[in-house]
């Protein structure tokens, strides 16, 4: 197995030959294997078009490694090389050949300081080495002339040596350690290298077979006036880190090639096929189960910076070398560095001499980035109250300027004033200090300086994202965005609205007057709350005082917006309902029910249809005499209405606070980040992916930032909840941001999920891991990337944790007055459609697609792997009785005899002793759960996608899953699963009828079904009672327990008796049609 790395561009790299250029190249490491590309001079957006081969050990877990490319700049005339930036791949993320996709990988540093920015298009794949020998030969056969015309060739040795130190002069060797090369073999080398006199493709497959390092060449591309000789060495770390010279003799056996055709229709072909379908192109048919598991990290959380005192000014002192440590809630992400600049307001601007006023704003700039406020129209005295946060990360100047200038309608904005700050003299403020009080500053004139144009009052400092001005500030991570889009970019916390469900019991009607006097009306009622419309059964008697007596149920939310509506009808027939009746009620005008206390029932006067069109006398007469309706209703707060599964709910508080219990304990959660994202859509002809993280616990919901155009986001960002029980779940998504320009009604796409049991947590522990977002799409189970959080459940009291574990798990009203699953099922829909409309009208909005995500909206639909997932299970849980049985029954047999015969002499024990029965299986079990104590969880749960049955799922059976609800298939299609349903349906009848036949059997043996077999089973009852009387219970009980345990030589291979008479017992299957 080869890995194969191909490093095609790079583009906006640092420049650092101090002329505004560089001469990039790359270098990659993979399993202590090295291997780099030609430099490329004076260019910052380099291509270099090179494949890399790597050899990869099939044997080893490749899903823990990761592969570093480094990008360097080449110094020259004096050998070295600095720092351009690096990625870091894991190679759970690589696919095997033909499912490799152009991708593109933002530089990161090395260390907190190094100036970084850029980034380096990949395209990395595993090979077999069968396909590689193939594509080798074919690569060089397809031009063998004009390889072997771009170089020429080499008639002495001396000509060789020369070609030999240049190359290895070019890769970084200083001429010292080329000097000191004991091991190289110039005449050989570069006979290897030049002479192209052979069969290329021969030799070549033979240097491929075994494993040897040669210098290849690629075709230079046509803009190139000059042959361009690539190169490319691979040396283990090892040896570069401790040989003072190298030896081309003593290098590994990693394969280099160099592609010869550069960038082409292939790559935009590849661009646009992912732009259509990013995620089919990554999924594969098999994938490592170990990739799918909780991975353990190490990130450098709290990482205090300051020098001493809360206040410290300087930019380049943060970060000081005493490591002194500071107080600050966000201990469980790693410390990002922000400068804050607030812009309050401005006064005494220099009017205009045409207007008289200003239509000012205010621009912040630091280095290449700029932030503007809004602009305020004529005003000289302007207020803003805006905040800028520019990342510490991404600052390659010292000074801030703020500029103040008028807006104009055509051409260019005037400039009345600026002012420039040190960055070594803005002070730092840490949480808990009180913000930095803002001052005024003298603007100075763009041109004149020295000359007063009016204040500003500003406010700037260092801080971390603790800050309170963190969530509301203008980021620079997203200066490309304008307009409604800044706000979908911000983090967030939001609160479900309080749920309360409505019960409304209809008991009878009134004198309600049909339409047609001469027929009886057929009466129902209809109540309809929002969109919510439920309806009573039509009464059974035709009559006009009718009674029905049937409770409606329904969701409303705080604040009531919406009316009760009630309307009685007349079922005229079966296309017609005639409205005799309504009344429209306010939600206010109920009363809040906490517990079972009945509820006084009401007369309210119906309103006739049109009542409102009558005239002043028809409109008395009716007042008059009116249809009544007699009902209860109230607003249910001691019930806790579910908009989340029960099975993983994450509150289970009733909905009055007035009921609520003291929280046991708190949980903190710090959301790292995110590795290996995969592109979600196309941005600038080249995948991209907008991610930002939402949390959910209880009511409150959280929406860190959205990081732009990265697959690797770190959002560092710490929220806290209230646990009222621990026997919740916190649900996490990742989320793709589809709404950073106007007007944009495209959905925000779901990148994954993580589910997190808090009861499977250990108090006061804090868990630093690294959770795979794993999603179930048409084509099967794919990783979507990474989620690194860091979690940690501290509980107040021990004792008030115990006491949970005897509580019920839902509030009392549910198991006093239960619902039907029919019932909680309809309401739990309709609540989660009121917290999605609710939160859909925030701002920024937390939108209906996101909403419905979280909270599993279609986990009561038919999925054939969800019955074969759950079958499974059950499966798993009887496979303990089930090897219980076959070790009673190697028992029974006297497999082992030494067994057996202890489990005699235990029986023996338990029988004489039968006191001893119940202590020793309670001691059994103490002693099996500290045995398992041992092998206990590391790492907390996560989705399982073995337990989910979504790897060995049929793609038929996918395809039904995401098939909408109605069928949107063919008519073959839906007759072929129909069939399918009715043969598993088949299968379940008929054991449902074993199950149900063999109680009618036992039924039978008194019901004299067969007179026969109930006087054979009254006179053996009879006889055994006799024997037992006269019979020690402890002699009967040995006796029997003998005759089970009996040697199989005493045993038939027959059924025994008693079988044989149940078997024949009659049942009703007979019976059935």
């Amino acid at each position: 197995m080869k890995l194969v790395v191909e490093v095609i561009d790079a583009h906006d790299l640092m420049p650092k030959d101090g002329e505004g250029s560089a001469s990039p190249f790359v270098e990659v490491e993979f399993e202590n294997q090295l291997s780099r590309t030609r430099a490329v001079p004076k260019n910052l957006n380099p291509i270099w078009n090179h494949k890399l081969i790597f050899h990869s050990d099939a044997t080893k877990p490749y899903h823990r490694q990761s592969i570093e490319v480094s990008v360097y700049n080449e110094r020259k005339p004096i050998s070295g090389r600095n720092f351009l930036g690096r990625v870091r791949i894991p190679c759970s993320n690589i696919v095997k050949e033909g499912d490799e996709v152009y991708q593109v990988f933002p530089l990161e540093k090395k260390w907190i300081f190094s100036p970084v920015k850029g980034e380096i298009g990949l395209k990395i794949y595993f090979v077999s080495e069968s396909k590689l020998r193939k594509a080798v030969s074919s690569s060089f056969t397809a031009q063998p002339e004009e390889i072997s015309s771009s170089q020429p060739q080499v008639q002495d040795s001396t000509a060789a040596a020369t070609s030999t130190a240049n190359l290895l002069e070019n890769k970084g060797f200083t001429q010292k350690e080329i000097a000191e090369g004991p091991d190289i073999d110039v005449p050989k080398v570069a006979k290897e290298e030049v002479n192209f006199d052979c069969d290329v493709s021969s030799s070549v497959e033979a240097e491929a077979k075994s494993g040897r390092i040669e210098d290849t060449v690629n075709v230079p591309k046509e803009e190139n006036r000059e042959p361009v000789q690539e190169t490319a060495q691979q040396l283990h770390k090892h040896q570069v880190m401790q040989q003072p010279a190298i030896s081309i003799k003593k290098r590994p056996r990693v394969t280099s090639l160099t592609n010869v055709h550069p960038v082409s229709s292939q790559v935009q072909q590849q661009r646009q096929q992912q732009s259509l379908n990013p995620v089919s192109s990554h999924v594969h048919s098999r994938q490592n189960y170990e990739d799918y598991k909780v991975k353990d990290t190490s990130p450098q959380l709290a990482n205090r910076w300051l020098n001493g005192g809360g206040i410290a000014k300087g930019w380049i002192m943060c970060g000081g070398a005493n490591g002194e440590k500071f107080a600050s809630t966000y201990d469980l992400v790693e410390q990002m560095f922000y400068l804050y600049v607030r812009v309050v307001k401005a006064k005494d601007l220099t009017p205009s001499f045409m207007t008289g006023s200003r239509d000012p704003y205010v621009e912040v700039k630091l280095g290449n980035y700029r932030g503007r406020t809004k602009h305020i129209e004529k005003k000289l005295n302007p207020e803003w109250n805006q905040v800028f946060a520019f990342s510490k990360d991404r600052i390659q100047s010292s000074v801030l300027e703020v500029f103040v200038k008028d807006k104009e309608m055509m051409g260019k904005d005037d400039y009345l004033g600026w002012v420039d700050f040190d960055l070594n003299e803005v002070p730092t403020r840490v949480p808990p200090d009180s913000p930095l009080a803002p001052q005024w500053y003298r603007l100075e004139d763009w041109r004149e300086e020295g000359k007063v144009k009016g204040d500003i009052m500003l406010a700037v400092w260092m801080g971390t994202q603790a800050d309170e001005a963190f969530s509301d500030a203008w980021h620079s991570d997203a200066a490309t965005v304008y307009g409604e889009g800044i706000f979908n970019v911000r983090s967030k916390v939001y609160v479900s609205p309080k749920l309360w469900y409505l019960w409304v019991n209809i008991i009878e009607a009134q004198d309600v007057i049909p339409g047609d006097r001469n027929r009886l009306p057929e009466l129902f009622v209809k109540a309809q709350v929002g969109n919510q419309v439920l309806r009573t059964k039509i009464c059974t008697q035709p009559t006009t005082s009718p009674i029905w007596n049937e409770d409606l149920i329904f969701v409303v939310a705080e604040p009531f917006e919406e009316h009760l509506v009630i309307t009685v009808e007349d079922h005229v027939h079966h296309t017609k309902d005639e409205v005799l009746g309504k009344i429209n009620l306010p939600l206010t005008h109920f009363d809040k029910r906490l517990d079972h206390r009945p509820v006084l029932s009401r007369w309210f006067s119906l309103e006739k249809h049109g009542f409102g069109l009558m005239g002043g006398d028809r409109r008395n007469n009716e007042l008059k005499f009116a249809s009544r309706i007699h009902m209860r209703a109230c607003l249910e707060g001691g019930y806790h209405v579910l908009d989340e599964s029960a099975l993983y709910t994450s509150d289970q508080r009733p909905t009055s606070r007035q009921l609520w219990k003291p929280p046991i304990g708190i949980l903190e959660v710090g959301v790292l980040g995110a590795q290996g994202l995969l592109p979600m859509k196309m941005k600038n002809g080249h995948g991209s992916t907008d991610a930002y993280c939402v949390a959910k616990y209880g009511q409150k919901w959280v929406r860190t930032r959205t990081i732009l155009n990265t697959f690797n986001p770190k959002w560092n960002e710490q929220y806290t909840w209230e646990v009222y029980d621990p026997c919740t779940v916190i649900t996490l998504g990742v989320f793709d941001n589809c709404h950073l320009r106007d007007g944009n009604s495209t959905p925000d796409s779901q990148i994954g999920k993580v589910r997190v049991r808090l009861s499977t947590l250990e108090g006061n522990k804090t868990y630093i891991h690294s959770f795979p977002l794993l999603v179930l799409h048409p084509l099967g189970v794919k990783k979507m990337g990474e989620l690194n959080l860091a979690i940690r459940f501290t509980t107040f009291s021990l004792f008030n944790m115990i006491q949970i574990y005897a509580h019920p798990l839902l509030p009392k009203m549910h198991y006093l007055h239960p619902f039907t699953v029919n019932q909680l099922e309809n309401l739990r829909y309709q609540a989660m459609n009121l917290v999605a409309m609710r939160l859909g009208r925030a701002e920024p909005p937390l939108r209906k697609e996101v909403v419905e995500y979280m909270l599993d909206v279609d986990s009561h639909l038919w999925s054939m792997r969800r019955s074969k997932a759950n079958f499974f299970r059950i499966m798993s849980l009887l496979s303990r009785l089930i090897s219980i049985q076959r070790w009673f029954s190697d028992v029974c047999q006297w497999k082992n005899p030494i067994t057996s015969i202890l489990v005699h002499i235990l029986l023996l024990i338990l029988i004489f002793h039968p006191d001893l029965i119940l202590p020793t299986m309670f001691l059994y079990i103490f002693f099996i759960g500290i045995w398992n104590y041992r092998f206990r969880p590391r790492h907390p749960p996560h989705m399982d996608p073995q337990i989910s049955y979504a790897e060995a799922v049929e793609p038929d059976e996918l395809d039904e899953e995401f098939d909408t609800f109605p069928t949107s298939r063919s008519i073959d299609v839906v007759r072929m699963r129909y069939d399918r349903l009715r043969s598993i349906a088949g299968r379940i009848q008929t054991v449902v009828g074993d199950i149900a036949a063999q109680g009618e059997r036992i039924q039978s043996l008194l019901s004299w079904r067969d007179p026969r077999a109930t006087t054979i089973f009254i006179f053996f009852s009879l006889s055994v009672a006799v024997f037992l009387y006269a019979t020690p219970f402890r002699l009967v009980t040995v006796a029997a327990s003998m005759y089970g345990l009996r040697h199989p030589k005493f045993r038939r291979k027959l059924p025994s008796v008693p079988s044989n008479f149940f078997k024949r017992l009659p049942s009703k299957t007979d019976s059935l049609l």
